[in-house]
């Protein structure tokens, strides 16, 4: 047969490339997505950054494990995307292991200092919550990776930080969308000269393509490393202790308490992340986990039991029904989250009375069908600035799954100079009002946006971590992605990029907490007549542009069933409103 021959229907259409002369040009159906559900068999891993996918994926073709890997990304992240994280931040994380169905949180926030009070602060700031040292509380991040790896890891120190170390010190090409954060953050970061000589090398925003360098930093991380002799766990500890008690921990201090801060080398010594069971909440057959109340995480366990005593399943998936009681249940948990989150030791209300089931039945009642709640925000209030956070996920064949949020952008806090990182300013989240339950007080941890979190399904053997950068948004991103793929049976892949919208109707985390009485943001690709059927049932709709970038960044690896009956395989996603990359073997 030639070029010139025709087709026969039917007797000659066996399969093969496509042709011009094809009667069947709709044999293959389109894409279902714009990028594919990864499926694995040996690992899967995704993150907020390409290189940090990537690093993570080798670690575990190396014989890592998906908490090895974690770690590894977590570290990397440190270092590849500051303008997201930082190794003197948070990171909150979440790991189920092989051998065991617990899910393990460890927190990742440190506390305001012991010195610190609200009357204090209140007198010498004059009222105001300032950037900066004076809301800095203990660095966290790097206490959450040594626990981390020392607790369910298998890798040493020194491995895991390697890539970290090789990226600071070589350096690495910026891409477009790093560039432009690095111009936004600078509105924040150019007022501190440590941090801009750092981030700014040519007095101005890099531009794609040219290369970062963090020196100090990698000789700061090459200290760690160094500490990293002798057996596995001692030499972790040892580089913790550098971090937390030695010539990193004076250097630190010194620094912050001579730029406003209130830490002490008291503050570091004591600190350890506390690790416990993550709370969960059932919904559609699985057990769901995020960290408790000193994170937003129970917004989304709160929203998703409220919604599981709502037959969701029975309004057609994308109609205005369905948006609605998905933005109605969150602005039920954000409105609880104004009422009680807060540190757990300090908490009057735990975490156990806010998930139980007649405290949720109660929420659910208040929920209209045809009218939007007010929420918690009774007045407007304006905002200051721009907060953001990354995400690392990994999973692996044995069933180890690993779930982080790194977080604090660069333009928070001074870079403290010849260790390359800052102070995590994450105070920022705490209320200087005395009667609000995440207010200021000695060693007091403020209540943070970050909250991973893990989904398991005991009767399928299918467990998911999940993941969002993104403020008070991520929760809500986390929500909707979890529903689209358990309630909607959408893939992973699908339901990150499926179209969200998002509730403002509450404080919002960051001083001075603004806030839009029942504005509910909604994404381009959500018909004109949805939308105009959601404002008749009172919402304020406010429009965005088809994925917009501060609808978050979803990121999922785990294990998923893909055919009903068969067994679960490794499966990740990610979003491609931001730079987020999936990968797998």
């Amino acid at each position: 047969m030639n070029d010139e021959t025709p087709i026969r229907p039917g007797k000659d259409q066996t399969g093969g490339m496509r042709n011009a002369g094809s009667p069947t040009p709709a044999l293959f159906p389109p894409p279902e997505s714009m990028r594919p559900t990864i499926v694995g068999r040996d690992f899967v891993a995704s993150a907020g950054h390409p290189i940090v996918a990537q690093v993570m994926a080798e670690v575990m073709a190396k014989g890592g494990t998906a908490v090895d890997a974690g770690v590894a990304g977590g570290l990397l992240s440190n270092v590849v995307q500051v303008d997201m994280c930082n190794l003197g931040g948070v990171a909150p994380t979440l790991i189920r292991m092989a051998d065991n169905p617990q899910i393990h949180v460890i927190d990742g926030v440190g506390p305001w200092s012991q010195e610190v009070t609200l009357d204090a602060f209140l007198a010498r700031h004059e009222g105001q919550m300032p950037l900066g040292s004076p809301v800095g509380v203990v660095p966290a991040a790097f206490d959450a990776w040594c626990t981390a790896l020392a607790r369910f890891g298998t890798w040493r120190l020194a491995d895991v930080i390697a890539p970290a170390i090789d990226y600071a010190q070589r350096g690495f090409p910026v891409d477009l969308r790093t560039a432009k954060a690095f111009e936004l953050l600078g509105n924040g970061f150019a007022s501190y000269e440590t941090s801009r000589s750092v981030y700014w090398p040519k007095g101005r925003p890099p531009r794609p393509g040219e290369w970062l360098q963090q020196a100090d930093l990698a000789r700061t991380l090459s200290r760690l490393a160094a500490c990293d002799t002798g057996a596995r766990e001692a030499g972790i500890a040892a580089a913790r202790a550098q971090f937390y008690e030695g010539d990193v921990a004076k250097d630190l201090i010194a620094f912050h308490r001579a730029t406003g801060g209130w830490l002490t080398a008291d503050d570091l010594a004591a600190y350890a992340s506390p690790v416990g069971a993550a709370p969960e909440i059932a919904f559609h057959g699985w057990r769901v986990a995020t960290p408790s109340t000193v994170s937003q995480g129970p917004v989304m366990l709160q929203a998703l039991a409220i919604l599981d005593g709502l037959m969701l399943e029975t309004r057609p998936h994308g109609s205005p029904d369905h948006l609605h009681l998905v933005a109605e249940a969150l602005k039920q948990g954000f409105a609880e989250r104004e009422r009680h989150y807060t540190d757990p030791n300090f908490t009057e209300v735990s975490i156990s009375e806010l998930l139980c089931e007649d405290r949720i039945s109660a929420l659910r009642a208040e929920i209209r069908p045809d009218a939007a709640l007010p929420g918690a925000a009774t007045d407007a209030a304006p905002g200051r600035g721009r907060s953001d956070t990354t995400y690392v996920a990994a999973a692996d064949a044995a069933g180890n799954v690993f779930s982080a949020m790194p977080s604090d952008t660069i333009d928070g806090a001074p870079i403290v100079p010849g260790l390359g990182f800052f102070v995590s300013p994450r105070g920022v989240q705490s209320r200087l009002e005395p009667d609000h339950p995440a207010a200021i007080a000695p060693g007091k941890r403020p209540r943070l946006t970050p909250a991973p979190a893990i989904a398991l399904n005991h009767d399928t053997g299918e467990v998911l971590a999940i993941g969002c950068p993104g403020g008070d948004m991520l929760v809500q991103a986390m929500t909707q992605s979890f529903v689209e793929m358990v309630v909607y049976g959408m893939t992973p892949q699908q339901a990150v990029e499926s179209p969200r919208v998002a509730t403002f109707s509450h404080p919002g985390s960051f001083y001075p907490h603004p806030a839009f009485p029942k504005r509910l943001a909604v994404e381009g690709r959500i018909p004109k007549d949805t939308r105009a059927a959601l404002a008749a049932k009172g919402h304020v709709i406010h429009d965005w542009p088809d994925f917009e970038f501060d609808a978050g960044g979803v990121s999922i690896a785990g294990s998923r069933v893909l055919t009903e009956g068969d067994a679960p395989v490794l499966v990740a996603a990610a979003d491609p409103r931001r730079i987020t990359y999936a990968v797998g073997r």
